[in-house]
């Protein structure tokens, strides 16, 4: 898979309203939801308590809406390479909505295209649509859009 590259904003403003591209599969597994339990110090049961999630809503624990949202840069640096950069914010996360709990072991992958860019005085504001897709799924985990703040090199 290529990644598509940008390196300015004029290049990024004519990607506006075009699809990116599709991210690899990445698989959430026990261990690393409990690793995120304990850094967000979020224990609640369906994510960690493997037996008593058995009887849950889901049938096995599920991964933290917040975990899934975490692996966001690793999966779009799958997608997109962006150079000739001084720096880059993640400036926000809009209209996120989850739609489908991610199970233990499932497979998601991220789906991103140009919704927005905007120069601001020499810094590009860029808005992507994303969806994190479950590997054989009927709807998303979720859907939703994210900032960048661009500072490219002159």
């Amino acid at each position: 898979m290529s990644k598509v590259i940008i390196k300015s904003f004029d290049e990024l403003e004519k990607l506006i309203g075009s699809e990116l591209g599709i991210s690899e599969y990445h698989q959430f597994t026990q261990e690393q939801i409990n690793l995120f339990a304990d850094a967000t110090l979020d224990h609640q049961w369906i994510h960690v308590d493997e037996e008593k999630a058995k009887e849950g809503p889901f049938g096995s624990t599920i991964a933290h809406g917040y975990l899934t949202v975490s692996i966001l840069p690793h999966l779009w640096n799958q997608i997109v390479d962006v150079q000739n950069l001084k720096m880059q914010v993640n400036y926000g996360i809009e209209k996120l909505k989850f739609n489908a709990p991610v199970k233990v072991n499932d497979k998601v992958r991220l789906h991103a295209w140009v919704v927005d860019a905007k120069n601001l005085r020499g810094v590009t504001k860029a808005t992507i649509g994303i969806k994190l897709e479950i590997e054989g799924g009927r709807k998303p985990a979720y859907e939703g859009e994210i900032v960048f703040l661009y500072h490219f090199n002159a």
